[in-house]
């Protein structure tokens, strides 16, 4: 355990962020699970109703740094060649 104050309240407030962006991969993860599963499914509009939140909360989790650009990117166009071949 750190002695100096500042590190401390740095050691407090990383583990805030880290349990923030726990649960928001846990969102992402939910999302994107829903979607593959409209995608089994066969329903089409599901799919594409699914897909359009999963892409929006990569793009955000991407933006805040949650998860890297192009892992977003590579997710999204999974997801949307899956529904596109459908």
């Amino acid at each position: 355990m750190a002695n100096i104050k500042s590190q401390k309240k740095r050691i407090l407030t990383n583990e805030k962020a880290h349990q923030r962006n726990v649960a928001y991969k846990t969102q992402l993860k939910h999302a994107v699970r829903k979607t593959r599963e409209a995608i089994e499914s066969g329903d089409k509009e599901a799919a594409q109703e699914a897909y359009a939140q999963a892409a929006q909360k990569l793009d955000k989790a991407a933006g805040r740094g949650i998860i890297h650009r192009n892992n977003a990117a590579n997710r999204k166009s999974a997801l949307a060649l899956a529904i596109n071949k459908m």
